[in-house]
């Protein structure tokens, strides 16, 4: 994607989409602008595209530590892409996607000291509890 393209998407508010998984899956080698983006202040979600023939990974926090590896994402651009900005990607940004008064959420508590190692410790445990609709859930 090329200058324009980036300035396109920034004018009309579209969410950049990153799929670190078929990036990777797929050897792709060529990166997306993730510097002209964050200049153009273009959001970007993360996502799995889960499937059988180009991203065969269901983990969400294996996203955000490609997203951070390949794309040199910061944790908090992969945890913002794959929560307020995924939400904003499917249309849902003024109802999931954030903890704020109003907003619909099911949340997962985790037991980590920063929140950049939801980016850097995927399957390492971690996962406390679980709210859903407003069950909480023990984990651990």
């Amino acid at each position: 994607m090329d200058d324009a393209g980036v300035d396109a998407l920034a004018n009309s508010g579209t969410i950049a989409t990153l799929l670190p998984g078929a990036f990777y899956f797929l050897r792709e080698t060529q990166q997306p602008p993730i510097n002209s983006l964050r200049a153009a202040q273009v959001p970007m979600a993360i996502g799995s595209d889960l499937n059988p023939g180009t991203s065969p990974f269901a983990n969400l926090q294996l996203m955000m530590n490609m997203a951070c590896t390949l794309f040199r994402l910061t944790p908090e651009e992969s945890l913002r892409g794959v929560t307020c900005h995924a939400a904003q990607a499917i249309g849902q940004g003024r109802n999931i996607g954030q903890i704020k008064p109003g907003f619909r959420a099911d949340l997962a508590i985790w037991y980590i000291e920063h929140p950049s190692e939801l980016s850097y410790q995927f399957g390492m445990g971690g996962l406390s509890k679980r709210i859903v609709a407003g069950s909480v859930e023990d984990v651990l």
